[in-house]
């Protein structure tokens, strides 16, 4: 649970009350400390099958039975490409009486994203409130719901149209061919009456996706990206739609990468000819403390990396109620060449604060080995190719793991609790947190 905005401190209880990350050792070897039973594997799988009965862009058809025949502990979604009706001529495809554009919009790129999602909830996420999910609202009826008895499964709107990612905790993630991104909401505000941090991060991925697409259509081959213009489109959507008489507060974080691509002449001869050359493009956008990671596998390297934005520590730039930072002014842009065969990583500080970068890099490279070589555990992971969304899922799931292990772990070492004791706090373990890993593969668009 993170801070709020300097501006609402004063009123606000303190944000750092987390009783499993400030331990003292000498309690927990008392056997005074145990560590909560609902984050065992079983009622994991239960939640998270429970989300995919109730997700509101139509996966559970798709990945239901893939989750059932995995071990207990597996709790990776596959990458989010929706099942819509075709689109019309303009790219568009209909949803009640409105239209949302969809992936399939983008015309055929040279590179395209393989895709997966691995997720960790801290704690059972808040219902979405009226009117992005209809009445009654007290029946357990959150689209995303890890309520293991809810029945509703109504998806959520805004307005009439479909919210776009998955909810993950205070958390929200989409994925898809060529944009991946990670919101994090700041838990502090589930203290407020009409606090809903997850709410806020799950609107500002869903106008933020809307608007690149919609950027995508309106442009055509004239098109270049511009997302931190769309990151402001998707903030103002987003204060108007929570806004009276809605009055839902909150702020989020938020980090995302698109791809894209450059042409670029290089030499052949010593005569002077030249040949053009198409590479793959990142546009990383980052505002908080959330992280895009680009990893290369093949020298285990990290290639780039966002550096985390906080007012102080443990208080993030962030959007939304009561905070200053905008897009425009706050959020940074980076143009990133990458190479095929590159993963990018969008993170939640969930990974980041419990796992330091060349654990990452360690996690994605082993898991890419272990797939290759068909070593990859459990009996509903398909065997397949490099070039696959199974196989991110598998990464995704791995290095989910890995971070789950230090953050359920009151003695292990952290890079949050190294921060912590910099700032003169006692601080010991690792971080629980909601943790959210969307890893894509950079590819050929050859299909």
């Amino acid at each position: 649970m993170r801070r709020l905005p300097p501006r609402l401190l004063a009123s606000t209880p303190h944000a750092r009350s987390r009783p499993w990350l400030v331990l003292r050792r000498s309690a927990a070897w008392q056997g005074n400390i145990s560590l909560p039973q609902h984050h065992g594997p079983f009622s994991l799988r239960q939640r998270h099958l429970s989300r995919l009965a109730t997700d509101p862009a139509g996966f559970a058809p798709l990945y239901a039975k893939a989750l059932l025949s995995r071990p207990l502990s597996t709790t990776t979604l596959a990458s989010s490409k929706t099942s819509l009706p075709p689109p019309n001529e303009a790219g568009e495809r209909a949803v009640s009486s409105r239209r949302v554009v969809d992936p399939s919009t983008f015309p055929r790129l040279p590179f395209r994203f393989d895709t997966g999602i691995g997720l960790f909830a801290k704690r059972t996420p808040r219902p979405f409130p009226p009117p992005f999910l209809s009445p009654p609202s007290g029946s357990f009826s959150d689209p995303l719901s890890t309520h293991n008895r809810s029945r509703d499964r109504r998806p959520a709107y805004v307005g009439e149209q479909l919210i776009q990612g998955f909810t993950n905790g205070d958390d929200a993630v989409f994925a898809s061919d060529y944009f991946i991104c990670a919101n994090d909401g700041v838990g502090a505000w589930s203290t407020k009456p009409r606090g809903h941090a997850g709410l806020w991060a799950r609107l500002i991925l869903h106008f933020w996706v809307t608007a690149i697409f919609e950027d995508v259509a309106r442009q055509g081959d004239a098109y270049k990206p511009d997302p931190i213009a769309n990151l402001q489109r998707a903030y103002e959507q987003t204060k108007e739609a929570t806004s009276a008489p809605n009055d839902w507060q909150g702020t989020t974080t938020a980090a995302g990468a698109q791809l894209y691509y450059r042409r670029r002449r290089q030499p052949v001869s010593a005569a002077g000819e030249e040949s053009e050359v198409v590479e793959p493009l990142l546009y990383v956008t980052n505002l908080g403390d959330s992280q895009v990671m680009v990893v290369r596998p093949s020298t285990r390297e990290v290639v780039f990396k966002t550096k985390e934005e906080w007012h102080w520590f443990d208080c993030p730039y962030q959007l939304g109620t009561n905070s200053e930072d905008t897009p425009m002014k706050t959020a940074v842009l980076d143009e990133v060449p990458i190479r095929e065969g590159d993963v990018v990583l969008a993170m939640s500080d969930g990974v980041i604060d419990n796992l330091w970068s060349q654990e990452i890099v360690t996690s994605v490279s082993d898991s890419l080995e272990r797939w290759q070589a068909g070593e990859a555990k459990g009996p509903g992971i398909a065997r397949d190719t490099l070039g696959s969304d199974s196989a991110m899922e598998y990464v995704a799931e791995e290095l989910m793991e890995a971070a789950k292990v230090i953050a359920l772990d009151p003695f292990a070492g952290s890079p949050y609790m190294e921060h912590a004791i910099d700032e003169g706090l006692a601080c010991e373990g690792g971080k629980l947190d909601d943790i959210s890993v969307v890893a894509a593969l950079c590819r050929r668009n050859d299909v």
